[in-house]
């Protein structure tokens, strides 16, 4: 398996690995309008281009023989020492291998690399999956707050990573 920076070639799977995580993970937390209308916001073409190619966001891919199976996005500021993950999601069919882990190390390091000195990640509340996959790398949870998401309102949990030093 490879990680590797994504290339606007590479949208459709991501798009793909997202719908298909979002459905796998979220059909007891989200409605079903929320999961579409989540997907179609986060996860339109230009959304993710944009991504892809802004100076202060990073886009990653994790690829094996048959395809990208795993992407993570992560955001930071110039001004400000903190960075964002976003996003890490790897294809229902490939859990369980250490692409999520993966992608967070490799994530977590680019952005300590660009002078990032905490990351911050975020998650829904009610998943379980993805509240235990930041705690197990020392993320600590500082915060919650409510988003929308489809025009309904849930719970979104904060996590911290401070650099060592």
């Amino acid at each position: 398996m490879a990680i590797r920076d994504a290339t606007t070639d590479d949208v459709d799977a991501i798009q793909e690995i997202a719908k298909t995580s979002w459905t796998a993970d979220y059909p007891d937390i989200l409605s079903r309008e929320s999961i579409q209308e989540g997907l179609d916001d986060w996860y339109s073409d230009r959304r993710i281009e944009d991504s892809i190619i802004w100076s202060r966001a990073l886009m990653l891919v994790a690829e094996r023989d048959d395809g990208i199976v795993g992407f993570a996005h992560a955001t930071w500021d110039v001004d400000e020492t903190d960075g964002n993950i976003l996003r890490v999601y790897v294809d229902p069919d490939h859990r369980g291998a250490g692409i999520g882990s993966e992608l967070l190390e490799e994530t977590r390091d680019r952005l300590f690399d660009v002078g990032v000195g905490r990351v911050k990640a975020m998650v829904l509340e009610g998943n379980d999956l993805g509240n235990a996959f930041y705690r197990e790398f020392g993320f600590e949870k500082t915060d919650t707050q409510e988003i929308q998401i489809g025009g309904e309102s849930y719970t979104e949990c904060t996590y911290t990573l401070e650099r060592e030093v």
